[in-house]
């Protein structure tokens, strides 16, 4: 007696029931599987509304003519808020440019974009 084993169907039929469902699986598997992507780094966006406010760059940047320091951080809220109603502050920081002084704000809009919004504070920097 021969026990040989018989792998291999006898018809293209048979063959057949065998490499589709295995071939389904095996387009289902490679489907799961998705490169992996470096985080992309979330830059601020400037609308051609924020070029008509003013605040999105140096050169541009919102001019508030107060004497003192609180004043000044006070007016820079007040604009913020106005402009951009819901926001969260990101990141704040203080620039020095040749003789200028500014004030660079990173908030978050209620959208949830980020925007960097530039200050000139020369005329309470220190104050």
């Amino acid at each position: 007696m021969s026990l040989k084993a018989n792998f291999f169907p006898k018809s293209n039929a048979a063959a057949m029931k065998i490499i589709k469902p295995l071939f389904i699986l095996l387009i289902a598997l490679a489907s799961c599987s998705s490169p992996k992507k470096a985080p992309v780094k979330a830059e601020p966006t400037v609308t051609r509304a924020d070029l008509l406010n003013g605040g999105t760059s140096f050169s541009n940047a919102v001019v508030l003519k107060v004497t003192t320091e609180r004043e000044g951080k006070d007016e820079e809220y007040k604009w913020l808020k106005n402009l951009y109603p819901g926001y969260s502050l990101v990141k704040r920081s203080e620039v020095k440019r040749g003789a200028k002084h500014y004030d660079v704000v990173r908030i978050k809009t209620k959208e949830g974009k980020l925007k960097d919004v530039y200050f000139d504070s020369t005329s309470f920097a220190g104050r």
